[in-house]
Order: C-alpha cells, then structure tokens, then sequence
C-alpha cells in the first residue's frame, strides 16, 4: 500500500501543496526571513502592508529575497484599527503590487488585538463588492464566521489565541464547530507557539495554519520553521487517518482469550 501526501488545498481558485503560512515580520533582517520561509515549505507569506517595504527599491525590499513569482504575496492589514484604514490599505496594496488576494484584520484594542468583528464585517463587505478575495481574520465565533463566509469571503481564519502570545488553541470545541459548518477554507491564525499548536489546530480538521510570531520569535528561527512544517503535515494526515476513540478504561492491544 502506497501513502501519498498529495493533498493539496484551494482558495480563491488557486491550489496549494503546503498547507502552512508564514508571515514575514519581526526577523533580523530579510536574510532570516528568506530562510525561515524557504524551511517552512510554505507557498503563501503574508505582508503587513503599512510595515514591510515593498514598493521603494531605494530601500532593502522583500521581492528582492522572497520572488513574487514563487511565492504568493498575502497583503495584510496588520496594524488597522478601523475599517476605512483597512479599506485604504488593500487598495493601496492593489495599486501597488497587482495583489488580489489579500488577508483583512481589523483590531479591537492595542492589549488584546482581538478581532474588530462590526468593523470586520464593514470592511469585508466593501472589498468585496470591490472585488478583493478575502481572506478574513475574526474571533472563533462560529455566527460570525458563517455570517462572513455567506457575505463571500474566500477563507475564514479563526483566532487560536492572542496575536503573539503563543498560548496554542483555547477553544477547541468553536474551532471545530467552524470547521465542520464551512464550504471554504478555514485556517488558525494567531496564537501558536510550537509544532504541536500547529498540530493539534490540522487535527481538528482545519485546512491550514497561518503563524509568524512562533517562529520569528524563536531561538532557531530556522529549525522552528522546519519543524512547523512537519507538525502541519502530520496533524493533517492524523486528521485523515481517523483517530481511535477515548475511553474511560484500558483495552489491551492482544485478546485475552486463548491464553496459554
């Protein structure tokens, strides 16, 4: 019997082998993040649109370390506290680099940067009337997520926890509830801290990850890269296999008739 990791995902109507996205921020320099991205196996990195350098070729920029032609750019609205800002950044990001495709957040307060869901929902509905994909960060509210994919957002990406924070998937039982009612992608972004976060969030039926922090924050950037793209892997195909269910008492693994 042959085993095949095959398993590709789409969103927007464009196919991906790797089921992980990384984002670009907090490195050392463009040197770090081109490794750490080359690791991870990833074919999507997000772009904080209002902090990354992408348009003044008199400064260092990413396309000259990660090739637009290789990977694809996801503009993100990173650092946005209102709709209209986030509205004005993708455009912008549009006019700039041609990008379509793009990953809207909308943050609540500087402390938690929860999700803005009423301005979410605002800004969703311009883009897309705007003809944007959208990909939409929002809380692991299982009615709001509806509510967005109905409004036709491309791929729903539901909190693990806090941005930066690194405390793995809070709400496992809203996550999965989000899973098992969407027709689009469905992705944790925010919170992972290590390989099993990762993991655990492909076990639960999710068809990605999106992480930065966890990786650009650790010791090994590099390493961690690679071990996320590993921990990816095998929650995906754990999530395939169909897991034994729990029980309250022991089975063993032989009979126990026919003892000699």
């Amino acid at each position: 019997m042959t085993f095949s990791m095959n398993d590709t995902f789409t969103v927007a109507g464009k196919i991906f082998s790797s089921r992980l996205i990384v984002g670009t921020g907090k490195y050392k320099n463009f040197e770090e993040t081109k490794c750490a991205v080359e690791a991870s196996g990833s074919e999507i990195v997000t772009v904080a649109v209002r902090r990354v350098n992408v348009s003044d070729p008199s400064q260092p920029m990413l396309v000259d370390y990660l090739d637009p032609k290789k990977y694809t750019y996801l503009p993100n609205t990173a650092g946005c506290f209102t709709a209209d800002d986030a509205i004005r950044t993708l455009r912008l990001a549009r006019e700039a680099g041609g990008w379509n495709l793009v990953k809207l957040e909308v943050l609540g307060d500087q402390k938690t940067l929860y999700p803005n869901m009423i301005e979410t929902l605002h800004a969703a509905e311009v883009l897309i009337k705007e003809n944007f994909d959208v990909m939409v960060y929002c809380s692991d509210d299982p009615i709001l997520a509806k509510r967005l994919e109905d409004m036709g957002c491309c791929a729903i990406m539901p909190l693990g926890a806090p941005i930066g924070s690194g405390l793995g998937i809070q709400n496992p039982v809203q996550i999965r509830l989000i899973v098992e009612q969407s027709n689009v992608p469905v992705l944790v972004d925010a919170g992972v801290g290590t390989a099993s976060d990762a993991a655990i969030a492909m076990e639960l039926g999710c068809d990605g990850v999106l992480m930065n922090t966890a990786i650009a924050s650790a010791k090994d950037p590099i390493r961690m890269a690679h071990a996320m793209k590993f921990a990816v892997e095998a929650g995906r195909a754990a999530y395939l296999s169909g897991r034994m269910p729990k029980k309250m008492y022991a089975d063993p693994s032989s009979p126990l008739s026919g003892l000699i």
